[in-house]
């Protein structure tokens, strides 16, 4: 499946962006593992939650919907999952694949972990390692999936994360709650929290002391009832293309600001973007507000490397956004996005360049010199957030742009096409 989309237009109106990924795949995991039942509303229904939804089911789990957001989970408890009769796929989900490595490895069987190409491409080895150190026992060729996990005791460990990364503190976490003694993780840089959050909602202490996150299990979970605020990482790239646009004046509701995930806001309003968030508040433990964006001249910038661990997930919005700009951005400090679901640096700057925009790639980043945009057609190489920041990037191009293989983005934003339509993109679904 490709993108077209015609030049021109504005986004205007209000919408809501879909449930947060993150949060939604951390409601079934603990919500699979915890005593009684768990009803959460607003669950993102992608392709990745439901991956990790089916692989709960196939342990044991038994869960009723997705529908219209709302997911039931009857909780079997902290050792009441059971061996899968078959290899657990994750589909295209990192987030699925490095949890459940960590809640996996302390279970009382054995179970195997895979994914789609892209996903078998990607390095665990930052994640296997401290699970090593626990005392984990899983194979992995070459510190990639498939994984396989043979379930044994673990003990907890103190462990300084080299690099900042949220899905392995929350795999360490997550294992920790089947270890023997405290199990602490040390961060470099704030990441997101959300699991740190909902581990405190479902009745497990988590102590917070500086940058370091610990816990000591209190062997069981309670269910509980919560609502999934909308996805900000989602939110980003209508916050880009309202940016961008002339004439734009766009309302989206209920976007969670968790203060480890507002890095967009802060790095688009640096640049001149003009974002309000209204109407804040708290839902399930996570703070949201209206964000309403309206058009702005932006400016490039030096990011700072602080609020990179704070967008990892957003920066391909950030490199339009850096295109569409007067002046140079440069981006340091984000060799993260080298192990995403693409090299995220060097098809972001593939593809600005196929549309005309000079970029200099750096082995952590990129110096993006603002320009105007022209057509032509760019590869996303399957990567869902890339697709949807190109296909914003064609509200100010001067002809068309067409973005080919965009299947993925139903991993974490079903109804993206549709939705975009409705602000006033004019984009046009096709059929490779």
């Amino acid at each position: 499946m490709d993108y077209r989309v015609n030049p021109g237009g504005c986004l205007r109106g209000q919408i809501s962006v879909p449930g947060d990924k993150s949060i939604s795949h951390r409601v079934v995991m603990l919500g699979a593992i915890a005593d009684g039942v768990t009803e959460a509303e607003g669950l993102l229904e992608g392709a990745d939650v439901l991956a990790t939804i089916a692989a709960f089911q196939s342990m044991g789990v038994h869960m009723e919907g997705p529908d219209r957001g709302h997911l039931r989970i009857e909780g079997v408890g902290l050792r009441g999952l059971r061996a899968p009769s078959d290899i657990i796929d994750c589909g295209n989900s990192g987030t699925a694949m490095r949890l459940l490595a960590g809640l996996l490895a302390g279970q009382e069987f054995s179970c195997t972990l895979t994914g789609d190409a892209s996903l078998r491409r990607r390095p665990m080895g930052r994640v296997l390692a401290p699970l090593a150190q626990m005392g984990a026992a899983i194979e992995a060729e070459d510190g990639r999936a498939p994984l396989h996990i043979h379930g044994r005791p673990l003990q907890g460990i103190h462990y300084d994360l080299p690099v900042a990364s949220a899905q392995v503190k929350s795999a360490i976490l997550l294992a920790g709650l089947y270890a023997t003694g405290d199990t602490c993780v040390r961060e470099p840089a704030p990441t997101r929290d959300h699991s740190e959050r909902m581990l405190q909602g479902f009745g497990q202490p988590v102590r917070v002391e500086g940058a370091q996150r610990c816990l000591r299990s209190a062997g069981h979970l309670r269910g509980q009832s919560l609502r999934v605020p909308g996805d900000i990482s989602s939110a980003a790239f209508f916050l880009l293309g309202a940016s961008i646009a002339p004439k734009s004046d766009l309302l989206l509701e209920g976007v969670g600001i968790n203060p480890t995930r507002t890095g967009i806001v802060e790095i688009l309003t640096r640049m001149g973007a003009r974002i309000d968030l209204l109407r804040l508040r708290e839902v399930g433990g996570e703070p949201v507000a209206d964000l309403r964006v309206r058009y702005a001249q932006l400016r490039g910038i030096d990011i700072p490397t602080r609020l990179v661990p704070l967008a990892i997930d957003e920066f391909p919005a950030i490199f339009i956004a850096a295109a569409a700009a007067e002046g140079v951005t440069r981006i340091r400090g984000a060799e993260e996005l080298r192990v995403k679901e693409s090299d995220r640096i060097a098809v972001m700057a593939a593809g600005l360049r196929t549309l005309g925009i000079a970029v200099e790639e750096l082995a952590d980043g990129a110096i993006i010199h603002g320009g105007v945009l022209g057509g032509g057609e760019v590869a996303s190489h399957g990567d869902h957030r890339i697709a949807m920041a190109f296909a914003m990037a064609g509200l100010v191009a001067r002809e068309s742009v067409r973005i080919t293989d965009c299947t993925n983005v139903a991993t974490s934003f079903p109804n993206f096409a549709e939705l975009a339509r409705t602000a006033g993109l004019d984009l046009e679904v096709q059929t490779s």
